[in-house]
């Protein structure tokens, strides 16, 4: 029987939401959504390709930033496709094998950038607290080992809970409340016991989630400890300016997340525009406004950013 159900639900075909009462505008409203997609695309890959050609930039604070970018486009990017199939009218179908891979990408590189959101705070405390041992204890062997550790950690620990759903049987409704495949959408059109998923998750997010950012508010806590030690007050303000772009990192991630996880859990009844909303704030929010923040806060990237735009102006003014 439950090789059936599997077979079966294996075939299934789900049907994605667009914006509920407003279909005749899709056309329209796809075109914000271009244009936060390109922003995000394009300023992800100029952080990018800024740090991988300037030498200047190969540094344990940089490749955390590039590891940043990449976790952003691998949340956003798998919702593209099925997002503007439903909002030009293509098909809103989906099948259950892509929804599941789907929603493996974005729940796998978001539980990834709350890693490297926790290994970018570790990064700031031993740059103002150790920074003389800062190059010795973060090399480059270090830094990708951390990264393949995050990777590693959020997709083992996201793949008991997707491959349960394979033997849910959905007999009833199969359409979904948004225009890409999410964990806590799915499992309410089952017709099954879905406890296992349900603590599985809240306990995943806790843990995850949790362990990370008690990891990044202790590693702010030492910091502020050394900075107030600093007797000048530019040099303290120095020292906490070089923290702002991750902190603003930090709230971009988690308030849209948290938000999202509270909406889905104690608000089920509320207006799906709610619950889109906060879906879309949530995935396209921290790859659109992380590139912007830190090409304004961080000078090195800044002039990169600068110096692909202005060369000639650039150039001149250096000579």
């Amino acid at each position: 029987m439950a090789t059936s159900n599997s077979s079966n639900t294996l075939s299934s075909t789900f049907y994605l939401t667009g914006i509920p009462g407003y279909e005749g505008f899709h056309h329209w409203i796809s075109i914000p959504f271009c244009l936060l997609y390109l922003v995000g695309i394009m300023g992800n890959c100029t952080i990018l390709y800024i740090i991988r050609t300037d030498p200047r930039l190969h540094e344990p604070m940089y490749y955390f930033l590039a590891m940043l970018s990449v976790t952003d486009m691998g949340m956003s990017l798998p919702t593209m496709i099925s997002l503007f199939r439903v909002l030009w009218s293509i098909s809103r179908e989906i099948q259950f094998n892509i929804c599941v891979l789907q929603m493996f990408f974005i729940h796998t590189f978001s539980f990834t950038e709350s890693s490297v959101l926790l290994a970018m705070a570790l990064d700031r405390y031993v740059a103002i607290c150790h920074p003389l041992r800062y190059a010795v204890i973060l090399t480059p062997k270090l830094i990708a080992k951390i990264g393949i550790a995050a990777l590693l950690r959020s997709a083992i620990a996201i793949t008991p809970l997707l491959a349960s759903l394979a033997f849910f049987p959905f007999c009833h409704s199969h359409i979904l409340s948004h225009s890409y495949c999410l964990h806590q959408d799915m499992i309410r059109l089952a017709c099954a016991d879905t406890r296992f998923n349900v603590i599985y998750g809240l306990v995943l997010i806790t843990v995850l989630w949790g362990m990370d950012s008690l990891g990044i508010f202790t590693s702010y806590v030492f910091i502020l400890h050394s900075v107030l030690r600093i007797a000048s007050r530019e040099g303290r303000i120095k020292a906490l300016n070089t923290c702002a772009s991750h902190i603003c990192a930090v709230l971009i991630l988690y308030v849209p997340m948290m938000g999202l996880s509270i909406v889905h859990r104690f608000a089920k009844h509320s207006s799906p525009l709610i619950h889109i909303f906060m879906a879309h704030i949530y995935l396209l929010v921290p790859p659109v406004l992380n590139p912007i923040i830190y090409s304004v806060k961080t000078k090195q990237i800044r002039q990169g950013v600068l110096h692909l735009l202005l060369p000639c102006k650039i150039s001149s003014s250096v000579m």
